[in-house]
């Protein structure tokens, strides 16, 4: 196999801290060959496996992996133990368990001729930024990558700048990324401040047109334009932003998409699902009275209190959202074949959203658990909540979800929207 080139991320710690998180929120797909290497280590009811659930089930969302793992009455893995760990890790070693347990939460995405290394930030110890630096972990994060990495890549092609336009080399696709990571490394400017200059920016390159501004120019064009959002957007209003009335239906959907998590029983009935996905978006859609019912840590709580919710954010918000919007940008898992096929610009405006939608959950959470304000604990289980789906959730790639995203850029709603849920 060729020698895979990694790109590590230089601002994130990770190491797994046994909290059993992800063997309860990841639906885990299997090929063939590992349900038949799980078949092979002879599981029975004395290694502790509970009595009638089914070690390894049918998986009708994928042809190359056509089985997952069971799952327990209460949703977590058929291997998972009461201490948090892994039975099949416990008992024959961490190769032995599927390559996507492995692999959780780091994330392999093209970039030209090199692999970039990102994490999932539904993992709650990557949203605290617990364990070792990741930049430690090369020798580990090879061997993953031969699990992933087909032995013939070279590289991909690199992402539309916006829609229809495929103009620009990987070269000059990652002087845009590196410019968008630069507007999130000081962090004596403020957070949201930083965001909204970043969507200016991007909203003046998505204006340009590329068939002569390569290279050298493409330089100086982004530093004009990053110039001209610092000029345009050089503080931050203290007015109330009014957000368009279609932009706050088509905000509520997002939140009906992001909050959502299936339980066992709708994945065993795929029509009860969807007839509970249909009943969640009217009521979002709707967007009063009581909120539906989408995860069990959302308890059901009025719209209203939640955006009367306003009482301001933990100190470590900043911080927070600076290293995940990073983490996001050096992964380039925002964008082309990491994000659903999503153009530079378009795919960022869908991350810029990610900021208010995790902050609406975050108001969601605090008023279900009628605290005086939102916690830091709030804010990192929403985004663990939030980064759940992004670039997971079939959903967030089809097209009415991207028109939702088009649209609130159209109206100008997304820079409302960020300061309506960071003031």
């Amino acid at each position: 196999m060729p020698k895979i080139d990694l790109q590590l991320p230089t601002i994130q710690n990770w190491s797994c801290h046994n909290c059993g998180g992800c063997c309860r929120q990841h639906l885990i797909a299997i090929t063939t060959e590992e349900k038949k290497r799980i078949d092979k280590q002879g599981w029975t009811a004395k290694d502790g496996i509970p009595a009638d659930v089914n070690l390894v089930e049918k998986n009708p969302d994928s042809k190359t992996r056509p089985w997952r793992l069971g799952h327990q009455p209460d949703g977590a893995c058929v291997f998972l133990q009461a201490d948090g760990l892994c039975r099949i890790h416990a008992k024959f070693g961490e190769d032995a368990k599927p390559l996507a347990c492995r692999l959780y939460p780091y994330a392999f995405h093209p970039m030209g001729s090199k692999i970039t290394v990102g994490l999932r930030y539904s993992c709650p110890s990557v949203v605290a930024n617990k364990g070792a630096p990741v930049s430690d972990q090369l020798k580990d994060l090879k061997k993953y990558a031969k699990g992933v990495v087909p032995d013939n890549y070279k590289q991909t092609l690199p992402p539309n700048v916006k829609p229809k336009e495929t103009s620009l080399d990987w070269p000059d696709i990652l002087r845009i990324v590196n410019a968008l990571d630069a507007s999130f490394e000081a962090d004596d400017i403020p957070f949201t401040l930083q965001l909204l200059r970043a969507v200016s920016w991007v909203d003046l390159l998505a204006q340009s047109h590329f068939d002569k501004i390569k290279g050298a120019r493409l330089t100086d064009l982004l530093e004009l334009i990053v110039a001209a959002a610092e000029m345009e957007v050089d503080e931050l209003s203290d007015e109330p932003p009014r957000v368009s009335r279609l932009g706050r239906v088509m905000f509520r959907l997002m939140i009906s998409v992001y909050g959502r998590k299936e339980t066992q029983q709708e994945l065993d009935s795929p029509m009860k699902s969807r007839l509970l996905s249909f009943r969640a978006t009217m009521k979002f859609a709707w967007g009063a009275g009581t909120t539906p019912e989408l995860y069990e840590l959302l308890p059901r709580v009025r719209f209203a209190d939640i955006e009367a919710f306003d009482r301001g954010l933990p100190d470590g918000f900043e911080e927070l959202f600076r290293r995940y919007l990073r983490m996001k940008i050096q992964g380039m898992h925002f964008c082309g074949a990491a994000y659903y096929g999503y153009p530079l610009t378009t795919g960022f405006y869908s991350l810029a959203m990610m900021v208010p939608v995790t902050l609406w959950l975050a108001r969601w959470i605090a008023v279900g658990q009628e605290h005086d304000c939102v916690t830091q604990d709030d804010l990192e289980l929403a985004l663990t909540i939030a980064d759940h789906h992004h670039g997971y959730s079939p959903v967030l790639g089809l097209g009415p979800f991207r028109k939702r995203i088009e649209y609130l850029h159209a109206f100008g709603d997304i820079p409302r929207l960020i300061l309506k849920y960071t003031r």
